[in-house]
């Protein structure tokens, strides 16, 4: 079983209610650091405009780049659930090998001297639990869920695409997407 996100792209209104959330829940300080962000996109010329957001996180993929990269063995995958998970007392402070083999850009450090890697861990606390994901929980236009990713599929299919979104094709990340279409509309 991998477990993985859903994003409906075509209702994202770019609230930030998923970024807030998810910092206040692991107390992450205000600043540069967020394990869930949103980018805002546009292009055209007017009458065909694009306006779309992309809320993100590490995607916790089949094949993720961020392993083989970290040269402390810090970052590991669950078997049982895909999650990609980061042992923080092995990370090596500022080291951001990471980060640069990541295409999502998920890995985030710290401004702080000595910083250490962080990321999404799909909030593990609360899926022990049986309960939400804050950022799911939260989304007021209810854009995002979670869940395994067989089931996430059979729901709402198998876009693996979506506006601003660049996969490199070969990590495989663990996300379904409902996309922005130019004229508006859902795909």
């Amino acid at each position: 079983m991998r477990i993985g996100f859903y994003f409906d792209q075509s209702r994202c209104v770019g609230y930030y209610t998923c970024v807030v959330a998810c910092k206040e829940w692991h107390n992450v300080p205000a600043g540069s650091v967020s394990w869930r962000w949103v980018d805002t996109l546009e292009e055209g010329k007017f009458p065909i405009v694009l306006l779309a957001h992309l809320s993100l996180s590490c995607l916790h993929c089949s094949q993720p780049k961020c392993i083989p990269a970290c040269h402390s063995d810090a970052i590991t995958k669950r078997a049982e659930d895909g999650i990609v998970v980061v042992d923080r007392e092995r990370c090596m402070p500022n080291c951001s090998f990471c980060l640069e083999a990541c295409p999502y850009k998920a890995p985030h450090f710290g401004d702080e001297e000595g910083a250490l890697m962080q990321k999404c861990d799909l909030y593990l606390d609360r899926l022990v639990e049986g309960r939400k994901h804050i950022c799911v929980e939260v989304c007021p236009l209810r854009a995002l869920d979670t869940g395994p990713l067989e089931e996430l599929e059979r729901r709402y299919g198998t876009v693996r695409t979506a506006t601003g979104f660049s996969d490199p094709g070969d990590t495989e990340p663990c996300i379904v997407f409902d996309p922005r279409r130019r004229d508006g509309q859902a795909c």
